[in-house]
């Protein structure tokens, strides 16, 4: 059963000053994956050593459109061989309206590489798979403490000034 609201009328359009974020677009901007040592790294049954690095840049692009680039990089190794290794500079432009200026930084540097991270962990699951290993499925990502700790790495490395 559908209820409504109001009637049959359109939904009251929100009024042009809140504050809104939108997607306009995601995509890969590079891409790259080596399996260097098959077949024979694909023989392997123990658990490889994993190492993951991850790192968010926003780049303002207009007034209100922003680039967020998600970039992952990572490699598994066993015994000192590569088995493989990724490379993924994900991105989206997102529209930000009437957000004020302390707000920027956190919905560009949490909140819209949240928005990609999931689309970016499926192509580095499935390239993975592809490449003739088991999916690899990276945990969520804890944007908040990232952003907090290159906030922390900004804030050391401004000289301080005595008066």
């Amino acid at each position: 059963m559908t209820t409504k609201n109001g009637g049959d009328g359109p939904a009251p359009a929100a009024p042009e000053n809140m504050p809104s974020l939108s997607v306009l677009v995601q995509y890969s901007k590079d891409f790259s994956f080596e399996n260097p040592n098959a077949p024979q790294s694909l023989m392997q049954q123990q658990q490889p050593q994993i190492g993951i690095q991850i790192n968010v840049n926003p780049r303002q692009i207009s007034n209100t459109d922003f680039e967020v680039e998600l970039k992952l990089e990572g490699k598994a190794e066993q015994g000192g061989n590569v088995l493989f290794a990724f490379d993924l500079n994900y991105a989206g432009v997102f529209r930000l309206m009437n957000i004020p200026q302390e707000n920027l930084g956190p919905l560009l540097m949490i909140e819209c590489p949240r928005l990609l991270f999931p689309f970016a962990r499926e192509i580095i699951s499935t390239a993975i798979s592809n490449g003739g290993f088991p999916p690899l499925m990276l945990n969520p990502v804890d944007f908040v403490g990232l952003y907090q700790r290159k906030l922390a790495e900004m804030q050391a490395a401004q000289p301080v000034t005595q008066v």
